[in-house]
């Protein structure tokens, strides 16, 4: 059950940021939290990571919902077998991430960015991010290291 609740608080948190971002910010405003580490804008991103396929959106559409229903299916199965808490751990992140970058893809047909670091490399500063991300890389990350 707690695998199934995180993966419904990224998802239903990711959409109430997203819109708070949508109503609030236009894309000239910027505000600067955590001691000036990271700048909070909004960024309608209408590829995949980095706008990578921005102009082909009906291939990224499908991959969005092909990957995100082969994550969900995996995550049904792994959530019916016992034990293995890592595994179920990081495919909650990667599904809840998925569903809520591909839910944007679909419905807003971009996904809404909303925050950057402020670091010493301007390549980095330039990338805008949203907590589905890192979710995502994260999950990721936890599956990969679970697996071997």
């Amino acid at each position: 059950m707690f695998f199934i609740l995180l993966v419904i608080i990224i998802i239903f948190g990711e959409w109430r940021l997203k819109s708070y971002f949508e109503a609030v910010y236009d894309f000239k405003k910027q505000k600067l939290i955590c001691k000036d580490s990271i700048r909070l804008r909004k960024y309608h991103n209408s590829g995949a990571f980095l706008n990578i396929m921005e102009k082909k959106k009906k291939l990224l559409h499908a991959i969005s919902i092909i990957f995100t229903t082969v994550i969900a299916l995996f995550f049904l199965i792994t959530l019916s077998q016992k034990g293995n808490r890592v595994l179920k751990f990081g495919l909650s992140l990667l599904l809840g991430g998925a569903f809520s970058n591909t839910y944007d893809r679909l419905t807003r047909e971009y996904v809404v960015d909303y925050f950057s670091f402020c670091s010493p490399w301007e390549w980095l500063n330039r990338i805008v991010f949203n907590i589905s991300d890192f979710c995502i890389i994260i999950g990721t990350l936890i599956i990969t290291l679970n697996a071997s």
